[in-house]
């Protein structure tokens, strides 16, 4: 109480008067940056309770590593993006934050260069149940986010980047989520994996809508590996497979075995393009139940590797775009895939479109739906 007071005395947070039982357990705000009472993360984890917001200043906080046990948190950059720098340091020999609270929100932090001894460090590692993250960047760490198993756990993560992360030993990966309830990823840059994916998910369900991954020079893996299947629906993304990628398949599902209950897979108007010399876009477990609509492909490689109910896939030339050698997979008026859509049963439709850089759009209604991730107004 003699901490709280001294906080509560340097204007370091709000809260209702102290006479009330109310005010000890209601939810208060954190302020937090140099300068400050409290100078840094971890001292704020150390103080804070359930349900508070924690606002901390933009700027680079080095070595500040921290564990946060509380449930109901809002951990949030003001003024910018908040740059946790791990510089050698990490917590509980895991990652620059680890997440132990349930149901927690982090808003424009950025997280790098996380390493620990078993080459897994990660921007943040979840251990709660419920994770949502937006507006943030995890880059140059072994993992960017890790997750354990959680069966009652959702996942939400839109609007950030995920940039050169990875160990290298193709087991660390930009985003690597644990069998979960749900993952949802939306409006979000995925590039430049060390060996292992752009992103990997064990979750029973997926949906991974609207986001550009892209490997550049990379020798990422899988741009999105599915492993255990699920419920899953890849729709409207830009997936660019890198040259220098060590496995052949953009989309991986089921390869380590369909142990999720269900074996739906929905790959709809997505812009799928090869610049390896051979390959195949979507990969399919034997007992697969996957359905491909309205997708582009670009550059070599076979559409699946399995028995697929497929419609309306498309490949076309580099010409089609407005500049694809800078990435910007437009639709010129002239391409083929303009109003060559099929129609989507209304749950699986891509609602969304990608915004450089990590943002998002209502995708336009232009009379019949174009192929690809893209509509041209």
């Amino acid at each position: 109480m003699r901490a709280l007071a001294l906080i509560l005395a340097a204007g370091l947070l709000t809260a209702a008067p102290a006479a009330s039982s109310y005010a000890e357990s209601a939810p208060r705000t954190l302020l937090v940056g140099p300068g400050r009472a409290l100078a840094t993360p971890s001292a704020a984890a150390a103080v804070a309770r359930d349900g508070d917001t924690v606002l901390i200043d933009a700027g680079t906080y080095s070595g500040d590593v921290a564990t946060w046990t509380q449930d109901d948190l809002t951990l949030r950059g003001v003024g910018g993006r908040a740059h946790l720098r791990a510089d050698g340091n990490d917590a509980q020999g895991k990652a620059i934050w680890v997440i132990a609270g349930d149901r927690t929100t982090v808003d424009r932090i950025e997280f790098s260069g996380a390493t620990v001894p078993d080459q897994n460090g990660a921007g943040i590692r979840q251990e709660g149940t419920d994770l949502t993250v937006t507006r943030s960047w995890f880059h140059d760490n072994e993992d960017g986010i890790l997750t354990g198993a959680d069966p009652a756990s959702d996942i939400v993560i839109t609007r950030s980047r995920f940039v050169d992360n990875g160990f290298g030993d193709g087991y660390s990966h930009n985003l690597y989520v644990g069998a979960v309830r749900s993952l949802t990823v939306k409006g979000s840059w995925f590039g430049g994996a060390a060996t292992g994916h752009e992103i990997k998910s064990r979750a029973a369900r997926t949906t991974i809508v609207a986001n550009h991954i892209t490997d550049g020079d990379s020798t990422a893996s899988y741009s999105i590996d599915l492993p255990n299947g699920g419920l899953s629906l890849v729709a409207g993304n830009v997936v660019v497979q890198g040259p220098r990628s060590e496995n052949p398949a953009l989309v991986s599902y089921g390869a380590e075995g369909l142990s999720n209950p269900s074996r739906t897979l929905w790959v709809v108007n997505n812009t799928f393009v090869n610049r390896r010399t051979s390959g195949t876009f979507v990969a399919l477990a034997d007992g697969s139940r996957a359905r491909l609509r309205n997708n582009l492909l670009v550059g070599p490689g076979d559409l699946t590797s399995g028995p697929a109910k497929a419609r309306a896939n498309r490949r076309v030339r580099t010409s089609s775009f407005v500049d694809a050698t800078g990435e910007d997979f437009r639709l010129t008026a002239s391409s083929p895939a303009v109003d060559r859509g099929v129609r989507v049963p209304a749950r699986w439709r891509p609602r969304w479109e990608y915004v450089d850089r990590a943002g998002l759009a209502r995708r336009p209604v232009v009379g019949r739906v174009d192929l690809g991730a893209l509509e041209r107004p």
